[in-house]
């Protein structure tokens, strides 16, 4: 496998904000606490206190939810206990719970997580470090989870459930499973073993990253929410996110980034069996959208206190969740997630919660045996594909272009040469000149014709190569974004197995670079 880096603002697929977070602009300082460089985690280890009382909740509801897989590994298991020690912290990433792990990005985050923990442990060893995989268990949008593609086939899965998908029964998932073109036997077990949609993809991570201890985390429960309850109250009663969240944005405006996400005036949803919709407040009233909710304030906040479990933090609220949870260093996610963190940083200093150190997950392209071997053949390097179309096409065609095909200098190769017959010929006898100005024509004329063909032949030749560089780049690039965006796991790993290891060899979090990886 060979592996290139480049940077991220040579791909043209990022935010201004991500590159100038990459590049530290000081335009962007005010939005985030630490930038991500193995130094700056020595501070963030003496920032993010938490007690053993939050460490034995935290232990227990894992050790909980993994009573639901048959067997758990045993790097898991060891890292569950060790959560329950002073000197261990998180290193989390967070995502939806795509079918069949969604696009490449999910595991590229899981990854990132992972690689991230494991360097750390090698310049902190006083400390342990564990990966964690934060399950949107209580996420509502159905549509953006519900399809995957493989092989560049959409496949989805039709459903009238609503509410939190995580509790989302997993009988539909049968359809979908006999719709694919083989079998895959670990998501023929996590979707028709268990009956959630948030117990499947709990086994489904571990299968793939049991031996790396990855911890997958289900918020959905009642003695979690229980952490948030403080935070619940004053966003009832004051709403405070809204107001430092729309200041921020304000800022950052000025600043000349767009934001990512918009607050609510609460930012809350209730939830319920087959229910998540917003809480809004009209009138002293606190009403649930699209039901016959109403509550008082008095009712709502002793709703609270008794079943926190009923209330689920939006965007804005669930990073907030996320670090008072955990014994958390660092979130990684996406571009867009980089964006809507750094909306957030004043919240997290009005509730006295440690901003995480946030860094951007590993992205990657990856290219197959078949396609290095069309790469070469075209002439061109990895780092050449990120070009837009027409420059792409002008690079690889420039050594089929017509110029110098022309066949002038032979034309007057030939004329000399028959200049010199019709001299020698007309010096014998003057009558064949006639006849050697026709065989002269004659040849012009084939040349003429040789040439015709030679240009034809050629632009055949440069229709072709046209067509298999558009091909390779749609592969490379599909419907013209970045592969992490559309394909999925099974593309890559039905055809290597090792797809993951050489995913977790070539990632470098820190160095913050676009990887690219090309089978040999």
């Amino acid at each position: 496998m060979k592996i290139f880096k480049t940077a991220y603002s040579a791909t043209g697929a990022f935010s201004m904000l991500v590159t100038d977070y990459l590049n530290q602009h000081p335009a962007l300082a005010p939005f985030y606490h630490r930038f991500p460089t193995p130094e700056n985690f020595k501070d963030q280890l003496a920032d993010k206190q938490f007690s053993p009382e939050q460490r034995q909740l935290l232990a227990a509801e894992l050790e909980q939810q993994y009573t639901r897989l048959p067997e758990v590994h045993e790097a898991v298991r060891a890292n569950i206990e060790l959560l329950k020690q002073p000197n261990t912290y998180t290193i989390t990433t967070g995502h939806q719970l795509s079918i069949f792990t969604g696009p490449l990005y999910f595991i590229y985050k899981i990854i990132t997580a992972i690689k991230t923990a494991r360097q750390l442990k090698e310049i902190y060893p006083d400390y342990n470090f564990v990966p964690v995989y934060w399950m949107a268990t209580e996420d509502h949008d159905f549509a953006e989870i519900n399809h995957f593609n493989l092989f560049g086939k959409p496949y989805s899965w039709e459903s009238e459930q609503k509410g939190a998908v995580g509790r989302f029964k997993t009988d539909g998932l049968v359809a979908v499973l006999e719709a694919l073109p083989e079998q895959y036997p670990l998501f023929e077990q996590a979707y028709t073993e268990y009956d959630t949609l948030a117990n499947a993809t709990r086994c489904i991570a571990h299968d793939l990253f049991k031996e790396f201890g990855l911890v997958s985390i289900d918020a959905d429960a009642p003695a979690c929410k229980q952490t948030l309850l403080p935070v619940i109250q004053d966003e009832l009663i004051n709403q405070t996110a809204y107001q430092l969240v729309t200041e921020t944005n304000s800022q950052l405006a000025t600043a000349g980034y767009k934001t990512q996400v918009m607050p609510r005036e609460i930012n809350l949803f209730y939830l319920d069996e087959n229910l998540r919709e917003r809480i809004v407040l009209e009138q002293d009233r606190y009403r649930v959208l699209n039901t016959d909710l109403v509550f008082s304030r008095d009712e709502i906040l002793a709703l609270a206190q008794t079943n926190p479990e009923k209330f689920s933090p939006n965007v804005i609220l669930r990073p907030l969740y996320q670090e008072i949870l955990l014994p958390n260093l660092c979130y990684i996610g996406g571009g867009a997630e980089v964006a809507y963190w750094f909306q957030l940083k004043a919240m997290f200093d009005f509730y006295r919660v440690p901003f995480p150190i946030i860094m951007l997950r590993n992205s990657a392209l990856y290219i197959a045996k078949s396609q290095s071997a069309r790469l070469q053949k075209l002439g061109l390097q990895p780092h050449d594909l990120f070009q837009e179309m027409p420059a792409l096409k002008k690079q690889v065609t420039a050594a089929y272009q017509d110029a110098g095909l022309h066949l002038d200098a032979e034309k007057k190769q030939v004329e000399a040469a028959f200049a010199q017959v019709e001299k020698l010929a007309a010096a014998i006898d003057p009558t064949l000149s006639k006849t050697v100005a026709a065989e002269a024509q004659k040849a012009q004329n084939a040349l003429d014709m040789l040439e015709k063909k030679i240009v034809k032949a050629n632009d055949t030749k440069y229709e072709v190569i046209y067509n298999q560089l558009q091909t390779l780049k749609e592969k490379l690039f599909p419907g013209g974004s970045l592969q992490e965006r559309t394909d999925n796991l099974l593309t890559y790993q039905t055809n290597n197995p090792d797809f993951i290891p050489a995913l977790i060899a070539a990632f470098e979090p820190f160095e913050a670079q676009f990887t690219v990886l090309e089978e040999e």
